[in-house]
């Protein structure tokens, strides 16, 4: 059995956090030959090295990797032991730490103000990230909770629906297909898109749309990095794009981007709150989950009621009023 201290394991995690030992001694008020030496201590009792260190800082090593994935389990269950005993004294009291999607980033902070209006003691740490970034959040436990599409399948995961998310295809007012209506998926193949990177899972929705339009997969447009430089190329007019519509509901509203009437769209996905199964819940994420699963659709952007009435209708279920 390894000998392991909880000094020792918070040392590696500020290690980690930071890249270099001066700095996660002083993260931890402590001196760097007492992080050194806790360091060489682990090592010792290991028999492998924990981190590379390279000119750019400390890189944890492949046995590295899996002792800072045991000391954030190890870092996160007694924070939980912490809720719940307050919880045990009657208190609503813990910190969340909660992940979302870039898409996700346009409706997380008003849903976090909802929340923290009926539980003022509950603190959220907010992290945002791609679909692939926030995986990995969950992976590692660097999250509690991940508001995003669909959850994913290599991780043992609970997901709760909380709303609808519309995807739909946007172009400037003034695009030679904003008013025509039924335009077919070979005729929206044939224009130029603005996509985001791999990963995405945007795009993944967009690729298995066009999985059978010939060639369009291999060419599917111009790449851009954020939901917000694509809305701006789009209004610049350097092509359409395929968008979440709780992306763009001021653009709208400002009447800068027009929805295409594109057969077969707008594509319905669903807002999920995911947490790992194999983990104990806290109070605080429990009570957060109830709250998505209760109020959270609400807190979803909407399609403005001044968009034209034949557009709005494909929307079915969506809310068209506050």
């Amino acid at each position: 059995m390894l000998n392991l201290t909880i000094r020792q394991l918070r040392s590696v995690l500020a290690i980690e956090q930071t890249g270099k030992i001066s700095l996660a001694a002083r993260y931890l008020g402590l001196t760097g030959p007492a992080i050194t030496l806790q360091l060489k201590q682990l090592e010792e009792e290991i028999g492998l090295s924990l981190f590379d260190r390279t000119p750019d800082g400390m890189r944890p090593t492949a046995a590295g990797q899996a002792l800072l994935d045991a000391a954030h389990a190890v870092q996160e269950r007694l924070r939980t032991l912490e809720e719940e005993i307050t919880a045990f004294k009657g208190g609503k009291r813990g910190t969340l730490k909660l992940g979302a999607v870039s898409t996700a980033k346009y409706f997380t902070p008003r849903l976090i103000a909802g929340f923290q209006k009926i539980n003022p003691d509950i603190d959220i740490e907010l992290f945002d990230g791609n679909r692939l970034q926030t995986i990995e959040a969950l992976r590692h436990q660097t999250i509690d909770i991940a508001v995003m599409g669909r959850p994913p399948r290599d991780i043992e995961v609970e997901a709760f629906l909380f709303g609808d998310h519309p995807l739909v295809i946007v172009a400037p007012p003034g695009h030679p297909l904003a008013k025509k209506r039924d335009i077919t998926k070979e005729e929206i193949a044939a224009e130029k898109f603005l996509v985001r990177e791999p990963g995405s899972g945007t795009r993944t929705s967009l690729e298995i749309f066009f999985a059978d339009v010939a060639g369009k997969i291999d060419n599917l447009g111009t790449e851009m990095g954020s939901n917000e430089t694509i809305k701006q190329a789009v209004m610049a007019g350097l092509g359409i794009a395929f968008i979440s519509a709780h992306t763009i509901e001021q653009e709208l509203q400002m009447g800068r981007l027009v929805i295409l009437d594109v057969v077969g769209m707008p594509i319905r996905r669903q807002w999920f709150s995911v947490c790992r199964s194999d983990r104990t819940q806290s109070p605080a994420m429990r009570i957060f989950q109830d709250f998505l699963i209760r109020e959270g659709a609400k807190y979803l952007p909407i399609i403005p009621t001044t968009y034209p009435a034949e557009m709005l209708s494909s929307y079915g279920a969506l809310p068209m009023t506050r």
